[in-house]
């Protein structure tokens, strides 16, 4: 850790239990004070304790791999390995790999193999009894039950290796003398332990977790970025705990980005509980999880003083205080036992454990110790019988504090950056999900939300990576993060720009190295908008490529060959590209389709825009928050049609599989034959649709099953008759209702009059 720190390599505040050690804080292993979160060391290591502590520590992803070096180069190759993990077959993998085995055609083992709930880690003959289509296949069909039987007899098997995403071993002695070792997976130099986690630590080898948190990199990401533009050197390890615009943001729910506080049901949570202090935050990270969620509503009531803190004993209190009398870390077992009964640290944390993994012959036996402490310790009988079953069923739920604890101060640490720094934050955010297009969309609609333009990448200012302009709360797209853009071209132009901005198209081609510049990238170049600001328009640039290229083969050979130099010193200026214009003005559509191609997203504009009050006003859900109203009966949801899969059914009736996408997200939408006899030309790539239709649970991803489909266009003409106004290309469409009153169409026209702009307006009646 100390290492890391040393070589600039961001470390978190802990992991785990050891954040209970005054001693692990006091050698800045970990960052969070024990004694004022009230982390106990007894959940770290006690004398009862059999098996040894771990020490888990977070490293910034990017560099992760150059601490495990470290330690290599340290201790000897011989002595450290990371660990291998073994995939085994799922009940569905299982279906699936005997299906194709046996010969049976995809979409036949497709089908059975959807038929198995979604429950995490099911086994097959559990499926079968419990789903009723899947049992009705095994028992009637001889066939499908062959299958079924040999997949239950593969299921569990290992299927394939991986390298464990973050268990290296140390050792003192050569690992090889205790377990078998193996190079990684192809292309990685890495040792990997061909025995799993379990096995090694029974062998008694020191296994420690070194994770790569994202999260990690994007705060030295938004430090780095805040030191540049802002001249401003930010300590996390000082950063004030009661900061006021954070906890705001906070409250507000304003946390995309936010470690571990970002979904949509987390910043509802935030909204009605309004954290005001530090406790607060460890809690929500430990009670916004299955099982403890159900005790949220209370938690928040009883913060603001709508309903009553009570303890079933005084002796509680102490133990409960900072949680408003309800149980929520497991720490508060351990503190209950000492408290009330009498326990040691270490068999409080026996006890703890003993709940928590239902060990029915040891929670007997201390059962009868805990009644009997507290009674001696002035509690009833009946009162000591009811704490302890409160604590048993509680201990399903409860959480580590000490875990809760580290990673709620990541969480303080980037809302704090965000609140103080929201660009810087957002452009390290964006850097960091560059490769994934549905998170880039949402942090883009965030920006839009926090006042942040986008600005498309720029030959004269983008970087490789989101670039924040200082003083005018605008980000640069990072040339990284545009197809076909690559390493090499990238460094070409930034080392070029050290000798000042590109003046004009002809100066970049005979700057920038020709061995970068290839019809491809000048082509991704033009259609993002990386010249505008020089004053070319896209589709002329397009129109002359080959052209430009060319030239810029030419005027660098010429600069080779020393010629460059003749006309520099004859006072003759340097040829020029020769530019036609294009005939054909590329409209607005199809600059917002060159952006989707080339970005992934849509920067300038988005085709939804001009619908986006209509869809709000009809009751959409937006698709990043489907998977939150999965039991409503029917959901709404608008967007753009980007991908039509055609398919038929057994029948040989057509059926669809539809991709739509709105402002923060894409879901597919599947259209039956029976919806389709409905809606036979709805489904078309470009148009804008309002579905209705029920959310599919049975798959790993979320489908909607279309009952009605809408078509928004500028022919689009609402139910109740209200005017709608659909903006297309360079020209606003007005469509009026036939029948519309005078006084109506009178006012449509005072508006119009008021609010002139550039563009053409057209009115249908």
């Amino acid at each position: 850790v100390r290492w890391a720190k040393e070589n600039g390599i961001v470390v978190g505040p802990g992991r785990g239990s050891a954040a209970g050690s005054i001693i692990a804080y006091a050698l800045g292993i970990t960052e969070i004070n024990p004694l004022e979160y009230d982390l106990f060391f007894e959940r770290f290591l006690n004398p009862d304790r059999i098996s040894m502590p771990d020490i888990d520590m977070d490293f910034a992803d990017d560099r992760r791999a150059e601490v495990i070096q470290y330690v290599t180069e340290k201790y000897g190759k011989d002595h450290v390995a990371q660990i291998i993990t073994f995939g085994t077959m799922k009940a569905r993998n299982a279906i699936r790999d005997t299906g194709r085995v046996l010969g049976f055609p995809y979409n036949e083992v497709d089908r059975i193999a959807k038929m198995v709930p979604e429950v995490l880690n099911i086994k097959l003959k559990d499926a079968i009894s419990q789903a009723a289509e899947l049992k009705s296949e095994y028992n009637n069909d001889s066939k499908i039950k062959h299958l079924l039987d040999i997949a239950m007899k593969l299921e569990g098997v290992a299927r394939h290796a991986s390298t464990h995403a973050a268990g290296v071993i140390i050792s003192k002695d050569p690992i090889i003398e205790y377990a078998p070792l193996q190079m990684a997976t192809k292309g990685d130099i890495s040792i990997n332990t061909q025995y799993s986690m379990n096995p090694l630590e029974d062998i008694g080898l020191l296994k420690m977790d070194f994770l790569g948190l994202s999260n990690l990199t994007i705060i030295k990401n938004t430090l780095r970025i805040i030191k540049k533009v802002y001249e401003k050197d930010i300590d996390l390890e000082t950063l004030p705990i009661d900061d006021e615009r954070t906890y705001s943001l906070l409250a507000k729910g304003d946390t995309t980005g936010v470690f571990q506080l970002e979904s949509g049901g987390m910043k509802r949570v935030l909204k009605d509980l309004k954290p005001s202090v530090f406790e607060d935050i460890i809690a929500v990270v430990a009670l916004y999880r299955p099982g403890p969620m159900q005790f949220i509503p209370d938690f928040v009531k009883r913060k603001h003083g709508r309903q009553k803190i009570s303890y079933v004993h005084l002796l509680m209190k102490d133990a409960l205080e900072t949680t408003y009398g309800i149980l929520v870390y497991q720490e508060q077992v351990i503190r209950l036992a000492k408290d009330m009964a009498g326990f040691t640290g270490g068999e409080a944390d026996t006890l703890r454990k003993a709940m928590g993994k239902k060990i029915a012959a040891l929670m007997k036996k201390m059962r009868i110790q805990f009644i009997q402490g507290s009674v001696k310790n002035g509690v009833e009988k009946k009162t000591a019988e009811k704490v302890f079953d409160d604590l048993e069923e509680f201990s399903k739920y409860a959480f580590n504090k000490s875990h809760a604890a580290c990673y709620a101060l990541i969480a303080y640490q980037t809302a704090y950056l965000k609140a103080h720094f929201p660009d810087a934050f957002m452009a390290a955010l964006m850097t960091s999900d560059y490769g994934n297009i549905d998170r880039i969309a949402i942090e883009i609609d965030e920006c839009r939300k926090v006042g942040i333009e986008l600005l498309p990448p720029d030959v004269n200012e983008s970087y490789s990576e989101f670039a924040v302009i200082k003083g005018e709360n605008k980000i640069r797209f990072g040339l990284k993060a545009v197809k076909n853009i690559g390493t090499g071209i990238i460094d070409a132009i930034v080392e070029a720009r050290k000798d000042g901005e590109f003046m004009t198209l002809d100066d970049f081609c005979s700057r920038v190295s020709a061995r970068e510049i290839n019809k491809k990238v000048m082509e991704a170049l033009f259609k993002c908008g990386a010249f505008d600001s020089l004053g070319y328009r896209r589709e002329d640039l397009i129109y002359n490529i080959e052209n430009i290229l060319s030239y810029a083969t030419t005027s660098q050979k010429d600069k080779l060959s020393g010629q460059g130099d003749l006309f520099g010193g004859s006072g003759i200026e340097m040829p020029k590209i020769n530019l036609l214009a294009d005939p054909k003005k590329l409209s607005k559509k199809e600059k917002l389709a060159f952006e989707k191609e080339l970005l992934g997203v849509y920067i300038s504009d988005h085709p939804l825009n001009g619908y986006m009050d209509y869809l709000k006003k009809e009751g959409v859900t937006n698709i990043k928050e489907l998977g939150e109203h999965v039991e409503k009966g029917e959901v709404k949801v608008g967007g753009i049609v980007t991908k039509v899969h055609k398919i038929f059914t057994r029948k040989n009736e057509k059926m669809l599989f539809v991709t739509i996408e709105d402002t923060v997200g894409s879901i597919e939408l599947i259209a039956f034959p029976s919806t389709l006899e409905k809606y036979p030309t709805r489904f078309e790539e470009g148009k804008i649709l309002l579905v209705t239709g029920k959310v599919n649970t049975k798959e790993s991803d979320l489908k909607v099953l279309v009952e009605r489909a809408v078509e928004l266009d500028i022919t689009t003409i609402k139910k109740d008759s209200e005017v709608i106004l659909k903006g297309d290309d360079d020209i606003i469409r007005v469509n009026v209702p036939r029948g519309e009153s005078k006084e109506r169409l009178n006012k449509l026209k005072e508006i119009l009059l008021a609010h002139k702009g550039d563009m053409e307006t057209m009115v249908y009646i």
